[in-house]
């Protein structure tokens, strides 16, 4: 049946009746496809009328003009299932989501356009965004409450006043939105702030905001810039994400309980960012970049209602007392906790050097000069630099210039030191002598994850400018490209041994009757990342605060399973060889 929702000079309207929305994001592309029914029925449970979903851009179009709807990527089947369990759907496609998400959603081939002007009215980032919205929006607009499914609103781009001011760029979204099939009103969501809303809001277009705190203050400040219509908060922000080496946040369940409860007091409509956080997988965290570079951890849990692993916690039952304050509480059983199960440790039997491997991971790229991966059709992962130094040269200072995140550096097979891109001026200066015969060097560069939010967002990654010694640059190059998607071309030694440079250590899990959800955990070892049956799981990083990473059953299978770790930086001293344990529990510090 077709509906009807508008925007009232007081309410949303549902078939032209008050409709209150009290909405909980959950984003289908942080959780496995399987476990979305449990995800959403627990939110309808919640006494949630509504799910909202950001869109990942970087996820449907991995490479450009090739697009993914399949398995975790569905977004249809998962507006379906939604509406199936009785809950509206608020969608956010973009194409800029931010969300902690590496480069805020944009594609990495994006990087490729030297000239682009990133989230703005330049016509080649808008030619790009139009391919995939002609791809995307069709999708939901079937799903539309006017067309008979439960999507209510659609976001018009995401905190754009946090970064520009391009009102053109605002109207041609919204024009490409209406020209896809958009009949359901459009939003904006910005910080309550005079610069955030000035440059982030249209006149035409209904205005929300974003916080974690103070609503009256909040709802003040936006009703100057949405004098009537209802009050919403786009984002309620119930928790908070973590960076690697800062402590892990969380905030007090009664603390936000009790802003929820004010935010309805005041008749206002809601969405919980997050109600289930779930987990950037694989290479997916994003950065913040201000003063210095913050990567995102792997896990998003982001003390979030439900937990990484969806898992309800004591804020979600204080959420859910709120709730029913406010609305009636359908009658839904809440689904049997997912089971999480110890596998135990396991033991690493076989280890293989990463330099020993390069031509079994990847085909070289001779280059003249380091360049940055984008530009060799890489997204994710290493990139290694290769070249043969001649000599002699006195001892000079190694420069890497804008490098993008982290290097080790290696000469003739040894390690030679790291280089960081938080390093100030002179700090890990590694300097090196080059011997008459000549040094082989190579240059491993772990790409991190690109900036998120802000205006350092065009973020290249690897070496973007050359290397040398001193005043010099060193030419002609070689580089391997290193997604570490095809660890199964590996050419394993029988022993597990590190030896100071970059290591795949490998071990084997046997289940024998149905997988259950795990955790990961790696004490003992340093820095790197972990593959589970060939999929990229997560990083890992001895400084926390993220100390487990999350596997999910449906990532595993009946028989023997294969769990690698790329380490990068070594294993704790002693006589015995650490071992990867599978746990029961998470720690996220």
């Amino acid at each position: 049946m077709n509906h009807t929702f508008e925007i009232g000079k007081k309410d949303f309207l549902l078939d032209g009746e008050p409709f209150r929305i009290i909405s909980g994001a959950i984003h289908y592309f942080r959780v496995p496809r399987e476990y979305w029914r449990d995800r959403l029925v627990k939110l309808r449970a919640c006494g949630f009328n509504t799910v909202e979903t950001y869109v990942a851009w970087n996820m449907h179009e991995p490479r450009e003009g090739v697009f993914d709807f399949e398995g975790m990527l569905d977004i249809e089947a998962y507006l379906s299932l939604a509406q199936e369990l009785g809950l509206y759907a608020i969608v956010r496609p973009g194409p800029y989501i931010c969300s902690e998400w590496d480069f805020g959603g944009l594609p990495w081939w994006i990087l490729n356009y030297e000239n682009i002007e990133l989230r703005s009215s330049d016509e080649t980032y808008l030619a790009c965004v139009k391919r995939f919205f002609d791809e995307l929006i069709p999708r939901l607009a079937k799903h539309q409450v006017t067309n008979g499914g439960n999507v209510i609103l659609i976001q018009n781009e995401n905190e754009y006043g946090s970064y520009g001011d391009d009102s053109e760029y605002l109207r041609r979204l919204a024009g490409m939105l209406r020209k896809g099939g958009i009949t359901v009103p459009l939003f904006t969501s910005d910080g309550p702030e005079y610069q955030m809303m000035t440059g982030g809001t249209l006149p035409e277009i209904h205005k929300t905001a974003n916080f974690g705190s103070n609503p009256e203050k909040n709802f003040a400040f936006l009703r100057k810039y949405q004098p009537e219509g209802p009050l919403m908060c786009a984002e309620y922000w119930n928790g908070w994400f973590d960076h690697w080496g800062e402590g892990h946040h969380s905030r007090d369940p009664e603390d936000a309980a009790a802003t929820l409860d004010k935010i309805l007091s005041l008749g206002a409509s809601v969405s919980a960012y997050m109600f289930h956080g779930g987990t950037n997988f694989g290479w997916m965290n994003g950065a913040n970049h201000y003063e210095v570079y913050e990567p995102t951890v792997s896990s998003y849990d982001d003390d979030a209602p439900l937990n990484e692993n969806g898992g309800t916690t004591p804020k979600y039952f204080l959420f859910r007392d709120v709730v029913s304050k406010y609305a009636p509480l359908p009658e839904i059983e809440l689904p049997a906790p997912i089971p999480a199960k110890r596998y135990g440790e396991l033991k690493i039997t076989k280890s293989a050097r990463l330099l020993d491997n390069l031509g079994n991971l990847a085909a070289p790229v001779k280059l003249v000069s380091p360049r940055n991966m984008e530009k060799l059709g890489q997204g994710y992962g290493y990139i290694l630099y290769s070249t043969v130094v001649r000599g002699p040269r006195e001892e000079q200072p190694l420069h890497l210039d804008d490098l993008h995140d982290r290097a080790y550096i290696y000469t003739d097979g040894k390690y030679a030191g790291m280089k960081y891109i938080n390093d100030a001026p002179g700090e890990n200066e590694i300097e090196l002598a080059v011997p008459e015969e000549g040094m082989r060097l190579d240059i491993l560069v772990e790409n991190m994850g690109r900036t998120n939010y802000g205006r350092l967002l065009a973020d290249r990654k690897g070496i973007t400018h050359g290397a040398g010694f001193g005043n010099n640059y060193i030419y002609h190059w070689q580089a391997y490209c290193l997604p570490l998607d095809n660890t199964e071309k590996i050419e394993w030694n029988d022993k597990a041994a590190f030896d100071g440079t970059a290591t795949f250590l490998y071990a084997e899990l046997s289940i024998e009757d149905e997988p259950c959800d795990t955790f990961v955990k790696t004490q003992g070892f340093t820095k790197g990342v972990i593959i589970v049956n060939g999929r990229v799981l997560s990083r890992y990083w001895e400084r926390g605060p993220q100390h487990s990473a999350y596997l999910p059953a449906p990532f595993l299978k009946k028989g023997i399973n294969t769990v690698v770790l790329l380490e990068t930086e070594g294993v704790a001293p002693t006589s015995l060889f650490p071992t990867i344990t599978l746990d029961d529990t998470p720690d996220l510090g």
